[in-house]
């Protein structure tokens, strides 16, 4: 069922119904929401097909239509009262969520129901998440990311194009993907499954004129000493369109900063979940709930979607909850750390669970959390937190949560805790639930997802005012290099809007020299200089530690000259660096855009 049409209408629109009963929606989309609400019939009042309605209980058979299936002899825990267990709305809600079952089916569901048999659920393996991608492994930064990366032991993959080149030049056994970020038709989604970190060293080729050697020696000196061109595919394809191709590639797997919204209402959009009331009428209760959209319920006065029923004790009841149908793929949300709830609590306990099997009756992976009446909040729920619970109790041989592979939603407002503790805020009678929206999050602090390199310079071949003359080559022959800085801006725009927490890393001119100089961070596009490949290929893996580099954009370069060169003695190495002290010292912010529009500043 639809709970909204698709028109772009704007939610602070007055003119559509208050309540939209949506139970049942039939989609996970997003979509607009608008005043041309539509008002699908509840669950609990629509009509079922004809000979689902054809079914009564007589002693221990069951009929269906013309057919009987007759139950096994034995004894059953308790009765269910005639006179106030709604056996239509039983059946409706395995409707629901199961579709049209045939009668054996039928029968197996209520045999397996009476029996309480433990829950059969196998291990699975999980597939290795954590992977840190490096796109262009094969350069002089990218190859020393790989080797330090698999020196610390963790799990790596490479982004290439050739692939012999590449297993010559990082080993027979190194996890790669071949593909080229200037064809977005190579960069398949399969290849980013398990990739959580992404380093970007990919870069436009330049090289000398006059050629060069098969090992690039001329251009591993700097473009400082040779005149330079670009080899191969141009700026605007490698650092504009290929970075575009690359984030929406990794987009899906590497976790945004505002998280992923899983239902509720964002700006003027709509992501719907196809929810269903699973009340304790399964077990003979009388408790009933449905779930609504109310349009002007929401926290300013907009819409949220509303939870709401009436619990009960009856019949050993004491239970309401609403569930969604299994998603028709399942959510990988193993790049975030939890699930936030945004809703207007009453001061009631809920249970929320989580489900990575398709059956019906399985393992719901469960969090109790507890709201404050009248008041709208933001819960936070750990995947660290979630219990694997089965019909109240838990169990403890089940596999553990997989976070990559969640398949179903559930709230709950229940008389029972688990493991036979009850809810210590359950009262019977009416409530309701306003949940605006359901969103996987990272938690705090956060650190950066996607590291790129790129190059010192990148603002100024366009700065009012500039000597050219005194600037780097790359500077002063932008237009003869395809724009090359200016294409390498609109690059790292695009990494800034993307959502994905990121370090822009601008390095001076690269060298072949060892790592181990002193070193100036600077922010504002200003510096000259020289530092060393090894150096930023380690201050690239530093910065997925440290919040302190998240969402900063610097230049970097030694304090050595460039008239003199650095070497360090094998026997005596300088000691590592801590490069959180450099990271500390970053503002937000900075770019070296702002001076763009400014008078500039000297170099």
């Amino acid at each position: 069922m639809q709970c909204c049409s698709c028109s772009s209408t704007k939610l602070s629109s007055p003119s559509y119904p208050s309540i939209l009963n949506v139970q049942g929606s039939s989609s996970a989309v997003g979509r607009k929401f608008s005043k041309n609400c539509l008002h699908p019939q509840l669950l609990s009042s629509s009509p079922l097909p004809k000979p689902f309605l054809q079914l009564s209980y007589i002693s221990n058979t069951f009929l269906y239509q013309n057919s009987s299936f007759n139950l096994p002899s034995r004894t059953y825990r308790g009765t269910i009262s005639a006179e106030s267990w709604d056996l239509g709305r039983f059946l409706k809600t395995l409707y629901f969520f199961n579709g049209p079952p045939s009668p054996a089916k039928f029968v197996e569901f209520i045999i397996d129901k009476l029996s309480s048999p433990s829950p059969q659920e196998s291990a699975k393996k999980m597939e290795n998440s954590g992977i840190v991608l490096v796109a262009g492994a094969t350069g002089g930064v990218g190859r020393r990311v790989v080797d330090i990366l698999r020196n610390k032991g963790l799990p790596v993959r490479v982004l290439v194009r050739n692939e012999e080149k590449a297993r010559r030049m990082l080993g027979p056994d190194v996890d790669l993907i071949i593909g080229d970020i200037t064809r977005e038709s190579t960069l398949k989604p399969e290849y980013f499954k398990g990739v959580r970190k992404v380093i970007n060293a990919v870069s436009v080729i330049v090289g000398p004129k006059e050629g060069d050697t098969p090992e690039r020696a001329k251009y591993s000196q700097g473009i400082k000493f040779f005149e330079p061109e670009i080899k191969g595919d141009s700026p605007e394809k490698v650092e504009y369109l290929g970075m575009k191709n690359l984030i929406n590639a990794v987009k899906g797997s590497v976790a945004l900063r505002q998280g992923k919204l899983l239902f509720g209402f964002e700006d003027d959009s709509f992501k719907e979940l196809p929810w269903g009331a699973l009340d304790d009428v399964v077990m003979g209760g009388v408790s009933e709930s449905k779930f609504q959209i109310d349009c002007t319920g929401g926290e300013n006065g907009g819409p949220t979607g509303l939870f709401k029923g009436v619990v009960s004790t009856a019949n050993n009841g004491g239970f309401t909850s609403i569930r969604t149908r299994n998603f028709s793929e399942p959510e990988d949300l193993s790049a975030y750390d939890g699930l936030e709830l945004r809703l207007k609590g009453d001061g009631r306990r809920y249970k929320l669970i989580v489900r990575t099997s398709p059956d019906w009756d399985t393992v719901g992976y469960t969090v109790g959390f507890d709201t404050v009446g009248d008041q709208w909040q933001s819960i936070h729920l750990p995947f660290t937190s979630l219990r694997p619970i089965f019909r109240a109790r838990t169990v403890s041989d089940a596999p553990p949560f997989d976070p990559s592979n969640i398949v179903s939603l559930q709230l709950m407002f229940s008389k029972f805790e688990y493991d036979g503790k009850l809810n210590p805020t359950f009262v019977e009678g009416a409530f309701q639930l306003p949940v605006s929206y359901i969103r996987a999050y990272i938690k705090e602090p956060i650190a950066p997802r996607f590291v790129h390199v790129s190059s010192a310079g990148v603002t100024r071949p366009e700065r009012p005012g500039l000597d050219l003359s005194k600037q780097p080559p790359a500077v002063r022959l932008n237009k003869e290099l395809g724009f090359i800085l200016t294409f390498k801006l609109k690059g790292e725009d695009l990494i800034r809007e993307s959502g994905i927490p990121y370090t822009i890393v601008r390095p001076c001119a690269l060298t072949e020299e060892p790592a181990g100089a002193d070193l100036i961070f600077y922010q504002g596009d200003n510096i000259t200089g020289k530092v060393s490949r090894e150096e930023i290929a380690r201050i690239c893996i530093a910065a997925f530690e440290s919040p302190f580099a998240c969402d900063k954009t610097f230049e970097v370069k030694s304090t050595v000259p460039f008239s003199e060169p650095f070497t360090v003695d094998p026997e005596n190495p300088p000691p590592g660096k801590d490069y959180n002290v450099y990271f500390k010292t970053l503002k937000d912010g900075i770019t070296g855009k702002e001076s763009l529009e400014q008078s500039p500043v000297p170099v």
